[in-house]
């Protein structure tokens, strides 16, 4: 208990020490829990340099108990962190969600724009979640795009400069679409030489290429037949399966290394001929996991940070195989991850588990309902 009040303590206060990656003699980083700010110090010498950025909008997450009085809950069984992980994030989404369903990815500048896969898996979520109703207009929002503009869109549906289109739009749309039970006519937009959720440099990524199988089952009677599905599982496997029976990250390439975005193939992407190899993926990912979670891929170029939404999108597609203790080792190192007051920030530092980004991050808060739900249904 006295270690536990401690740890609290030194986190309600944020004065955490970091080094590496700065020429500075040191850096300091205070995380200022009221503001939702980080305050970065950097000595040089006798020299002392103070800097102060937002994470996000303090008061754009509030408590809504009757609201939240509507949500189906986690099953028997769930112990209390989960059950409070749950309404927190729920709160989240509901606060990043404006009433004509758009969503943003956070409530800073740069990510107040709806990405259509953040978007999207806030739809599902909200779904399972029993907000069937906030799920359709979400998805009803998502239709209004056109995913061939760019990476990103303004709240009124306009597309922002900077990134073109990215492999994966159109499938996440047509995942969230069936959540809410909702039919949707989508474009086939190639998935591949396209950049994608890491949003670096085109290429044919797994990511992408898990999302695309989903066209054909959301458009039309959004069944998709069995001949389909197995077309797309074997070149799926075709594409990306490496001699040691795992998954790489870009296609025909197995010394790409192997990226987290392979869950996707259990949940929400359910291509279950290629369970077998996605197991032995995440299982791998799961145990070379640090205190505070996983980096997107093993060639991510990012830095050590963790990063909370593939660290809570691999515990629920682990839950879904049946690999409950490693799910759950992952959402303990999700939990070290939140604020005191339960948000998540998109990374946090790696030695710390102070928030180094957009604090909280809708994404991973839709994630960490969907791998709650899976736990405890």
């Amino acid at each position: 208990m006295r270690t536990a009040l401690a740890l609290v303590g030194l986190l309600a206060v944020g004065v955490i020490l970091v080094s590496g990656g700065s020429h500075a003699d040191s850096v300091r980083h205070h995380y200022l829990l009221e503001s939702n700010e980080l305050r970065t110090v950097n000595r040089y010498g006798t020299a002392r340099e103070v800097s102060v950025r937002s994470l996000g909008e303090p008061g754009a997450i509030q408590a809504r108990p009757h609201w939240l009085t509507k949500a189906r809950p986690l099953g028997a069984g769930a112990p209390t962190w989960a059950r409070r992980m749950y309404r927190r994030s729920l709160l989240v989404l509901h606060g990043l969600t404006d009433p004509n369903g758009a969503v943003i990815a956070g409530a800073r500048e740069g990510w107040a724009y709806v990405w259509p896969r953040d978007a999207s898996t806030a739809a599902i979520a909200f779904a399972a979640a029993g907000y069937r109703g906030e799920a359709r207009r979400i998805v009803h929002s998502l239709l209004d795009l056109d995913l061939t503009a760019a990476a990103r869109f303004h709240p009124d549906g306009s597309p922002v400069d900077g990134r073109a289109a990215q492999g994966d739009a159109a499938g996440w749309v047509g995942v969230a679409a069936r959540a809410a039970g909702l039919r949707a006519r989508l474009p086939s937009l190639p998935w591949e030489n396209r950049a994608d959720y890491q949003e670096g440099e085109a290429g044919d990524y797994i990511g992408n290429a898990i999302a695309s199988t989903a066209i054909r089952r959301t458009s039309g009677s959004g069944q998709g037949n069995a001949a389909d599905r197995e077309g797309d599982a074997g070149e799926l496997r075709k594409l990306f399966a490496t001699p040691d029976g795992t998954l790489s990250r870009r296609a025909s390439d197995p010394g790409s290394g192997i990226d987290s975005a392979a869950a996707w193939v259990v949940r929400p992407f359910s291509q279950p001929r290629v369970f077998p190899q996605a197991r032995r993926t995440l299982l791998r990912i799961a145990a070379k996991s640090g205190r505070f979670g996983i980096v997107p891929s093993q060639d991510w170029g990012g830095g050590d940070d963790p990063w909370t939404a593939p660290t809570a999108w691999t515990a629920w597609s682990l839950a879904a195989l049946g690999e409950r203790a490693a799910a759950l080792h992952l959402m303990a190192e999700l939990r070290r991850d939140a604020t005191p007051t339960g948000l998540l920030p998109e990374r946090v530092d790696a030695r710390t588990g102070a928030p180094a980004s957009t604090t909280p991050l809708g994404w991973s808060h839709a994630f960490a309902i969907l791998a709650l739900r899976q736990l405890w249904p």
